[in-house]
């Protein structure tokens, strides 16, 4: 049980990541790297 509490959290982190990325490429073209830094 551990093991799906696990994967479900760090599933939710990098999906959290990878829309941030995509909604900084939508709006201004390029992509920032040098996010949450």
């Amino acid at each position: 049980m551990q093991f799906i509490y696990s994967g479900i959290t760090s599933g939710s982190i990098f999906a959290l990541v990878a829309l941030g990325f995509n909604i900084i490429y939508n709006t201004t073209g390029i992509i920032n790297f040098a996010q949450g830094e």
